[in-house]
């Protein structure tokens, strides 16, 4: 059964996206992207590319980082126009597919649409480095003795974290029709 006008927000001549659809995607990417840059202004502002500060022993430091590849440093030896051009086209289209399961994802699905908000802002918040500086900047750097994960950012958690939300979705099965 279709949804109503009200439930779409809309109006004769086509539906469009609710009103809550679209506060929703503000709040949450906004957000992400405020927090996004916000932190990583500190961190090109306060801390010299390569310093650390030591936040948990042995565990945990707030390390100055530019990652010029993708994630895990995917193509970081390669030419800056090849990274700059696949990382920019790729990130256009990720954001697009992102934000058309967004807007086709049901009210009743909260957790999906936040977890595709999260995709978004996280992706437009890496994308703006990369217009930018042609790198991202990382700097939250996780280990146990010698044993590192790679750097990454605020960006990075919130795409984390939104495609977890997604592949729980898929794993139990509470996908909308």
């Amino acid at each position: 059964m279709p949804a109503s006008a009200s439930e779409t927000g809309g109006i004769a001549g086509g539906p469009r996206p609710a009103l809550w659809k679209i506060l929703r995607l503000a709040a949450v990417a906004g957000l992400i992207i405020v927090l996004d840059q916000v932190t990583k202004s500190l961190i090109l502002r306060w801390l010299p590319l390569y310093d650390s500060i030591q936040v948990i022993p042995g565990f945990f430091n707030i390390t100055h980082i530019h990652n010029p590849g993708g994630a895990f440093g995917l193509l970081a030896d390669q030419s800056p126009f090849l990274r700059k051009t696949l990382f920019l086209a790729v990130s256009g289209v990720a954001s697009i597919v992102v934000l058309y399961f967004y807007f086709q994802t049901p009210r009743a699905y909260g957790w999906l649409s936040a977890g595709f908000a999260l995709i978004f802002g996280g992706a437009i918040g890496n994308l703006i480095d990369r217009l930018r500086f042609g790198i991202v900047v990382d700097f939250l750097l996780f280990y146990i003795g010698p044993y590192h994960w790679p750097a990454f950012n605020v960006a990075d958690s919130a795409i984390t974290v939104g495609v977890a939300i997604f592949a729980l979705h898929i794993l139990f099965n509470k996908l909308p029709e």
